[in-house]
């Protein structure tokens, strides 16, 4: 029976906010189906405003994967503003769709996508508003069997008591073995009720059902165990890993918004994973191995994106873009064969020690030479050798010498402060970096107006790291210290005044320390403080400190810890964290051994390049690094496709 649209309750509503239009949906590549024949329905969420949540590539892909299935619609939902939430809540407008304004409690499944832990009370608004039970154990048949997924649901224990499961890893063939076992079962009739449907999707060891598990504590707080309280459910849940990235050219029709969004471009993965070993990069060891597309799958990509969509830039995404190993090949096929067009390649920012001026060169080829970026992200030595950044200063002045001497005009350099062992001294001498390199830029350039912006965040330790076991720097010391790092930046204004510096106080990268590492007690946490007027956590102007240490205390003293338990506190080898039943296929050991190497200022060399580091992936996820080069080129288009930004001068009269 087809779902009523909550538009005609909705619309009026929209001359009394701000920015209606993110809410209207209609977006080019937007898929409407008909819901009678869907035999599965997909709700798929980004907990943040549509600005941030539109070019997310993960819910993109899915949607996509998803709506490509004839029997199987998916839509898209997102966080609503408080001036939104308000009226919906004065109105009876429930939490809605933007593709087809259906209400979510409507829909088989509700998959959300969390990038970071902050999103988690913009996750229970929309529970609340949709009329979705808040708490998993009061769910029944006529709600969706809520899903996490993304980076943060590498330990999804903070939020066990708000999700059905959560999915580790890859998402492209996880949603389509959820999906049948859903169909499957509906089809039979729904045997055995939301418990049985929860069971399968358990026994596939790919999708933790975190009901089905009982956490025990010891005297002191720390966890003594974690175990099934059922049979046909595993011990551990693997990680999901989709290897063959050209068998998956999604998203093939990307979105383009309708509001102005934080990524107006197109976007092509070029390879996921990465082995630089970098030791607070969470991103960098729960995606391993390396996995590369190939150079005629992103020419391919890149030619139907912009046919696609309009845009005219597109950006090379991954952990490390320059690390590919055909980098060169791509992005000088791509400039050749949108010469003339004004369509510009970008890069995320690059590692000094992958950089080249050939290579940027060609990104800027026909697009604008905008600023130029790279993440030193210690600012000592020997802080760059305990997180495993091995970049020297040497490095970063040569490159950017060559850079300003090649026409352009700013860098910007991102750095971490708060990071295990660091001291004053370290922070500082950032400061001096950053004067190198306008020194060495007026110099190379023989110009004064050089620009060199210093972007500084709160060092968060993250699960399934070499950090997962470090104390996190109090917020009053951090802050302290970058107060000692603007005094040394501006001690000398004829430099100075050429350097920005950009930052985030400690405080929010402390709550989001408590969400990461936390385990189920956290809950109560989380719940207290949305309870409390908490949302939008990862904005400045709506984050609370007061509210978070408020309720972290208020509910975390009855159950004899605290906020400081879950942050600041040094953990030990053998403690049971929240996430070890939670198969990264990261070796403990090896993480342990890595932590250790942390604490001795000793470097690891990435292993695509050298012989095996024995982490554990490769053996435990049956994969393998996968890399060229594969010594092809990026040939030219021809025929050219209808609407394609590329013309053809035999076609072009």
């Amino acid at each position: 029976m087809s779902v009523e649209s909550v538009f005609p309750r909705l619309e009026p509503l929209l001359p009394r906010i701000s920015k209606p239009v993110q809410y209207v949906g209609g977006e080019l590549n937007a898929t409407v189906k008909d819901w009678d024949a869907a035999s599965v329905r997909w709700a798929l969420m980004y907990p943040d405003a549509y600005e941030v949540g539109l070019p997310n590539q993960g819910v993109m892909i899915l949607y996509e994967i998803l709506n490509e299935l004839p029997d199987v619609l998916a839509e898209r939902t997102y966080a609503v503003w408080p001036d939104l939430e308000k009226l919906m809540r004065e109105h009876d407008v429930p939490q809605f769709t933007v593709d087809g304004h259906r209400p979510l409690k409507a829909f088989d499944l509700m998959g959300i996508s969390f990038a970071t832990e902050l999103g988690y009370t913009n996750m229970l608004t929309a529970l609340d508003l949709a009329g979705i039970p808040l708490h998993a154990a009061d769910r029944t048949e006529d709600d969706p069997i809520v899903v996490a997924g993304g980076h943060a649901a590498f330990n999804p224990e903070p939020i066990a008591d708000f999700v059905d499961a959560a999915v580790l890893g890859d998402g492209e063939e996880a949603v389509l073995e959820i999906t049948d076992i859903v169909r499957a079962w509906k089809a039979e009739g729904c045997p055995g009720g939301r418990d049985e449907v929860l069971t399968r999707l358990a026994e596939t060891g790919g999708v933790y059902i975190p009901r089905f598990y009982d956490v025990e504590y010891l005297p002191d707080g720390r966890i003594q165990r974690v175990v099934p309280n059922r049979d046909r459910v595993p011990y551990r849940v693997f990680k999901r890993t989709t290897m063959d990235l050209d068998a998956w050219p999604y998203p093939k029709q990307p979105l383009v918004p309708l509001a102005e969004s934080v990524h107006e471009r197109m976007s092509v993965e070029i390879f996921r994973g990465c082995t630089r070993g970098c030791r607070f990069c969470q991103a960098g060891m729960i995606t391993r191995p390396v996995r590369e597309r190939s150079i005629e799958g992103i020419g391919a990509m890149v030619q139907k994106g912009l046919e696609a969509t309009g845009f005219e830039e597109v950006g090379l995404l991954s952990l490390s873009s320059a690390d590919h190993s055909e980098i060169a090949e791509i992005t000088k096929g791509l400039a050749d064969r949108y010469e003339g067009t004004n369509t510009g390649l970008s890069l995320p920012s690059t590692r000094v020690d992958a950089f080249n001026i050939d290579l940027a060169n060609e990104l800027s080829r026909n697009g604008r030479r905008s600023g130029l970026t790279f993440a030193p992200e210690g600012g000592s030595e020997r802080m760059r050798r305990v997180i495993n950044k091995m970049v020297s200063e040497e490095d970063l002045i040569r490159t950017v010498s060559a850079a300003f001497s090649n026409g352009w005009r700013q860098v910007k350099l991102y750095f971490m402060c708060g990071l295990p062992t660091e001291e004053d001294e370290d922070v500082l001498q950032i400061a001096e970096m950053a004067k190198n390199v306008i020194r060495a830029g007026r110099q190379a350039s023989g110009r004064n107006d050089v620009r060199c912006t210093i972007s500084i965040g709160g060092f968060v330790p993250k699960p399934h790291t070499p950090f997962q076991w470090a104390p996190q720097c109090d917020p009053d010391v951090v802050d302290d210290r970058l107060r000692k790092l603007r005094e040394a930046v501006n001690a000398d204004r004829s430099l100075g005044r050429n350097i920005g510096m950009r930052y985030h106080d400690g405080k929010p990268s402390l709550i989001e320390g408590l969400l990461s590492r936390g385990d189920r007690r956290i809950g109560k946490v989380i719940e207290a403080v949305w309870r409390d007027g908490g949302r939008f956590d990862g904005w400045s102007e709506h984050f609370s400190y007061d509210r978070w240490t408020a309720k972290a205390a208020e509910q975390l003293e009855p159950l004899g810890v605290d906020l400081a338990w879950f942050t600041t506190r040094e953990r030990e080898e053998l403690e049971v964290l929240p996430w070890d039943h939670l198969d990264s296929g990261l070796d403990k050991e090896w993480l342990w051994a890595d932590w250790q190497d942390a604490l001795d200022e000793r470097e690891q060399d990435d292993c695509r390049w050298t012989p095996c580091f024995d982490c554990g992936v490769c053996p435990a996820m049956g994969t393998d690094i996968e890399v060229g080069p594969t010594g092809r080129k990026l040939l030219p288009i021809s025929p050219v496709g209808v609407g394609s930004p590329v013309k053809n001068p035999a076609l072009t009269p």
